[in-house]
């Protein structure tokens, strides 16, 4: 072997063996890297739960209706006439008694003196009368009169005192007419727009609608009754729909969603179903002394129906429907999750009332449902429930979400449709 070739596969060799150390480098960090130990597994889910609560619930329907005054009088005239004066503002307060409207008198007083001129001619003719049975009484005795003379006298007496009754009654008719002229309020209330204006002639054939008083306070408020309300209400019996009538008043819901500052109570119920609808209508009364209710107001009458006792409530959000069935989930003791069926009856506010398938205390999870799955661990915080306790409290009944109208409890055969 030459000194070329010696030193040719001296270099060969050298990187060689470079290359080989390479390699192994390369191998030695691909098993370092596959020796490194796993990344931790993510951690549990936030969900927030609410508790499982159990309390008696007063249920309530709402009935929608709209108020009218407890007296909605007409104001006709009497007496045909010309309308000479309005003495009101047109959608103010008056008072019974008040001076609403004059007719033009002068036709009336003519009446009436003419009346009076006709009762003093028919007294004068009476007094005359009297005179001449006074006087024939005693001749007829003494013969120096005819008896037919006298029964002439009395008979022209009894003539005259009938006619004097006549007109007397005229006089009374025509003092009545001249009064009837002046048109005062009926009765204390709310005035409406006049339906006449001065200088109109009022009261020829059909008397003539003036105007409409109303009386509002108390105001009332009519409302559909549905025949399957009325019903489950009647079969509880007198006893207990007068003990609820006791504790919980009725409420008046305002067109803008607020309450009416003053309970009402049940008035009175139509004696007759209406066959085209199949609601009967209640009647509800409600003190108005701010004057704030109007006739025809739009509004919904809040009456509880019935007392659940001690029933199961969660919030609605919590409950998932699928195909008609409802669950939930549930946080057991170890943190885990388990899915459960549930039976749901009435709404109540924002929440449900549960028959079957949770336990009061329970955590049932409201925020993060779509975060879990059954069997997993959760890291759950509390959240007091809203809305929940006003029911139970006294400070107002729970709320039955209803159709309108007839106004119906939702249960669990109605939601979802």
């Amino acid at each position: 072997m030459n000194r070329r070739t010696a030193r040719m596969r001296k270099v060969f060799t050298v990187k060689t063996s470079k290359q080989i150390q390479v390699a192994a480098s390369v191998l030695l960090m691909g098993l370092a890297a596959c020796s490194k130990p796993a990344a931790p597994p993510p951690p549990a889910p936030e969900v927030q739960v609410a508790p499982v609560t159990q309390k008696d619930v007063p249920i309530y329907i709402e009935l929608v209706g709209s108020t009218l005054g407890s007296q909605d009088i007409e104001i006709r005239p009497r007496v045909q006439g010309y309308l000479v004066s309005m003495d009101f503002t047109e959608g103010s307060f008056v008072r019974k008694g008040a001076l609403l409207y004059r007719i033009d008198p002068l036709p009336f007083e003519a009446s009436l003196a003419e009346a009076r001129s006709n009762l003093a001619t028919a007294h004068a003719m009476l007094d005359k009368t009297k005179n001449d049975v006074a006087r024939y009484t005693p001749l007829a005795k003494l013969k120096a009169v005819s008896k037919q003379e006298l029964d002439n006298a009395l008979s022209s007496q009894e003539a005259a005192q009938s006619q004097v009754a006549a007109y007397e009654a005229k006089v009374a008719q025509a003092k009545l007419d001249l009064a009837y002229t002046t048109i005062t309020s009926p009765t204390d209330g709310i005035i409406g727009t006049t339906k006449q204006k001065v200088g109109s002639l009022v009261g020829r054939g059909e008397s003539t609608l003036l105007n409409t008083v109303s009386q509002i306070d108390p105001i009332l408020f009519r409302c559909a009754i549905a025949e399957a309300e009325y019903l489950k209400i009647a079969r509880r019996g007198e006893a207990y729909n007068q003990a609820l009538k006791t504790q919980y008043a009725v409420d008046l819901i305002l067109a803008d969603g607020s309450v009416h500052p003053h309970k009402g109570k049940l008035d009175a119920v139509e004696r007759a179903v209406d066959p085209t609808t199949g609601t009967l209508t209640g009647q509800f009364i409600f003190p108005n002394p701010e004057r704030i209710l109007r006739p025809s107001q739009y509004g919904r009458a809040r009456l509880v129906v019935d007392v659940k006792q001690n029933a199961l409530l969660i919030p609605q959000r919590a409950v998932q429907e699928i195909q008609g069935l409802s669950t939930v989930m549930v946080v057991k003791s170890d943190a885990t999750v388990e899915q459960r069926m549930v039976k749901t009856g009435e709404r109540v506010d924002d929440q449900w009332i549960i028959e079957s398938g949770v336990k009061p205390g329970e955590r049932i999870i409201v925020e993060g449902i779509q975060k879990v799955t059954p069997g997993i661990k959760v890291n759950a915080s509390l959240e007091k429930p809203a809305g929940a306790a006003t029911a139970a409290s006294g400070e107002a009944p729970a709320k039955v979400e209803t159709a309108a109208p007839p106004a119906k409890s939702e249960s669990k055969d109605t939601k979802g449709k």
